[in-house]
């Protein structure tokens, strides 16, 4: 073992004696390492920016039916045990969920008949925006619907319900407060997240049903009868969920709109992406191997003589063989480390000229740690790979013929 080290120690300062033919190894490397980091980066960079951008608008995840249904607590119960459901929630008849909001008083008045979205602990869309509301009468307004009544997060307003009933119309009011708002980029319709029960006591309401909770009046509420719901609103876990999830309704014959073809899309081009950059760096790889290989074995042949004078002192084969094996690692992990400086570089300029287009946290070029420490980690298998032939040429060595040399 000290021969084996005191052979690697005699091959780096050799190397570092030998400074310029290193230091063309080291540039041949990065040369070839440079464009391969840069381009993965902006593979990378761009399937990772536009996953992470449909991953930050919860509508990618959303899955909506097609048309109104009948959905029994046991669908529901059902869709909340599939491992792939991240939120579901049943939604009323569309006719039903509707309110006529008014806030202030006097002339300062203001009315407007929004759509009636429900809402719980959990929901993505929400959860992405604004801290979620806890009580009955508790809601979310879009920005859109608080703009036109001049409503801000803590303000309080009236909900209005109508029913025609034997010719004559009737109306049932709540008072609401309104927990928060909604960013437009979240919603742009006039639209109020409440809570289920809250829908439910409309659509009671419209249907002649008596709201005992509210003090809403109309017949009694009929017991027993299990209810069902006409729509629903449902998230996936992920956006590789959505496709098995769209499958899975559709199996029960629920037609549902998603954005699994945009989904899709973007996939598509992640394995574009990585097809034409396997295929270049098997190339760059081919080539940095054959490189490799005919400058190891150039280089042992260049010291054969110094090689078997170390034979001639008592050193084993296998310290001799350590002697290209050793130069190989050293320009490995120099060769990755200029690659990485110059890659950063041109990662930087890259993101500087798109600027205009990525978020202020968003970057075209991006590698991760990781992706650095696993590409050094295949460099040094290579490197290691290709000077094992040059290794073996100088394990044969004779120190006899190095005697009748000298």
């Amino acid at each position: 073992m000290r021969l084996f080290l005191q052979s690697c120690a005699m091959a780096t300062r050799d190397y570092l004696h030998e400074a310029l033919l290193s230091a063309c190894g080291i540039l041949s490397l990065a040369a070839v390492l440079t464009p391969l980091l840069v381009l993965y980066g902006v593979k990378y960079g761009i399937v990772a920016t536009m996953t992470e951008r449909m991953l930050n608008d919860p509508k990618n995840l959303e899955i909506s039916p097609v048309s109104s249904g009948h959905f029994g607590q046991d669908f529901f119960a059902e869709m909340q045990k599939h491992p792939d459901v991240a939120f579901i929630l049943p939604r009323t008849r569309a006719i039903a969920a509707t309110m006529s909001l008014a806030a202030g008083q006097g002339m300062e008045r203001r009315a407007l008949p929004v759509s009636l979205e429900p809402t719980a602990p959990g929901d993505p869309l929400l959860a992405r925006h604004v801290t979620l509301p806890e009580g009955h009468n508790m809601i979310v307004l879009s920005d859109a619907a608080a703009r036109k009544l001049g409503l801000t997060g803590g303000d309080r307003c009236t909900g209005h319900v109508e029913r025609s009933r034997a010719g004559k119309v009737q109306s049932a009011a709540v008072d609401l407060e309104l927990a928060a708002v909604l960013p437009l980029e979240a919603q742009s319709r006039d639209v109020a997240f409440v809570p289920l029960s809250l829908l439910e006591a409309t659509e009671a309401f419209r249907d002649g049903f008596a709201v005992p909770a509210l003090n809403w009046p109309g017949r009694p509420p009929e017991n027993g009868q299990e209810r069902s719901y006409a729509s629903f609103r449902l998230y996936a876990r992920s956006l590789d969920q959505v496709g098995s999830l769209r499958n899975f309704l559709n199996a029960k014959g629920i037609e549902v709109y998603t954005k699994a073809e945009e989904i899709e899309a973007v996939k598509s081009l992640d394995s574009s992406f990585t097809l034409i950059f396997s295929l270049i760096s098997t190339a760059a790889a081919a080539g940095f191997f054959a490189s490799t290989v005919s400058n190891a074995l150039a280089g042992v042949k260049r010291k054969e003589r110094h090689l078997g004078l170390i034979r001639l002192l008592g050193f084993p084969a296998s310290s001799i063989m350590a002697f290209p094996i050793t130069q190989a690692l050293l320009t490995a992990v120099f060769g990755m480390f200029l690659a990485a400086g110059l890659y950063a570089g041109a990662a930087g300029v890259i993101d500087a000229l798109f600027r205009f287009s990525l978020g202020d946290m968003e970057q075209l070029c991006r590698l991760l740690p990781e992706h650095f420490a696993i590409t050094l980690g295949l460099v040094v298998a290579l490197s290691v790979l290709a000077a094992l032939p040059p290794a073996a040429c100088a394990a044969r060595i004779e120190a006899s013929e190095v005697i009748r040399d000298v």
